[in-house]
């Protein structure tokens, strides 16, 4: 500014500094007002928070709605959280239109990232769990070795035609009601202390209960000529009367015994109930329930010629501490 100070034409300066002469005189009018310090360039925009369309309190809600809810639960479309999704709750809420990338700023500021929804069951009891991994399970583990027996790990699982997969915004999800086509899938996996990589499988329509366990339980035992000690979850088929009886007229072949409640994380086979979900959908698409159990059947032909893989589910952290305890 100190051209004009000296008495130069504004259109002069506006030609030295190359810009508009409107900019000269805006240039002006800041120094008159401030000084030199009027003049000086200030980060654009508004800070971070200033202004924002949504309040602390509304903020709060919307993260609170995303982490303990499914898009379905409040009217949405959609098992899985998306930004989209997202905006269109902010929208049904307090009428406020944001677009993806506003809404991915929220999400940024609220700590949420982009990730598979991660289900935790608040019934779980701790001290049950404690109790498993430092007394019941050494305990099994010891019986048999004396007894020269198996130790197995089972599961059941039901695989659906039209399974959800992908990554969601939050931490909670929840998995959609009764599918039109089910094939639940009963494995044992030999769990001694070599983990041989061997496995075990029945496919089954219609519901798990105890008939199918007993028929299962059959089948299992044939595959042995030494005792078998079976972990498996609380299913209410597993604690059944009729499994029950069947386990009493089969005491020297099989033991049952069961998980504390809520704790899929002590049966190695939730790993495996990952992966068939995790691949199925990337396999041809089951148009209907034969379909299904022939999908089903292939990946689980192929995991017992594929021993090294079976293996490697007991080698995830959580798994191998708990064994090897």
């Amino acid at each position: 500014m100190s051209a004009l100070v000296k008495g130069r034409d504004r259109v002069e300066v506006a030609a030295l500094f190359r810009v508009s002469v409107r900019a000269v005189d805006n240039w002006w009018a800041r120094w008159q007002a401030g000084g030199r310090d009027a003049l000086l360039s200030r980060p654009r925009g508004r800070r971070t928070g200033e202004h924002q369309v949504l309040s602390e309190g509304e903020q709060a809600a919307v993260r609170q709605a995303v982490l303990d809810h499914i898009p379905c639960d409040l009217g949405l479309s959609g098992q899985l959280w998306t930004r989209g999704l997202i905006g269109e709750l902010i929208f049904k809420l307090y009428r406020v239109r944001f677009t993806e990338p506003g809404v991915g700023k929220y999400l940024k500021r609220w700590g949420l990232t982009f990730q598979r929804p991660d289900k935790r069951a608040v019934e779980q009891d701790p001290e049950a769990v404690r109790a498993w991994c430092e007394e019941t399970w050494p305990a099994i583990r010891a019986r048999a070795k004396a007894e020269g027996a198996e130790v197995l790990f089972g599961d059941q699982v039901g695989i659906r035609s039209d399974q959800v997969t992908g990554r969601t915004w939050g931490v909670k999800g929840g998995d959609p009601s009764c599918p039109p086509h089910r094939e639940p899938v009963l494995r044992e996996r030999d769990v001694r202390d070599q983990h041989e990589g061997r496995m075990h499988f029945m496919v089954f329509t219609g519901t798990f209960d105890a008939q199918v366990m007993c028929r299962f339980l059959a089948r299992l035992v044939g595959h042995f000529d030494r005792k078998v000690h079976l972990i498996v979850d609380r299913h209410s088929a597993h604690r059944s009367k009729a499994v029950r009886a069947w386990l009493t007229d089969h005491t020297d072949e099989i033991e049952l015994h069961l998980l504390p409640s809520y704790s899929p994380v002590l049966n190695p086979d939730a790993l495996v109930n990952a992966d068939l979900k995790r691949i199925l959908p990337h396999t041809h698409r089951a148009r209907n329930q034969s379909e299904l159990a022939t999908e089903t059947r292939r990946f689980f032909h192929r995991r017992q010629r594929q021993p090294h893989v079976v293996t490697g589910y007991f080698k995830a952290p959580h798994v191998r501490d708990i064994l090897d305890e």
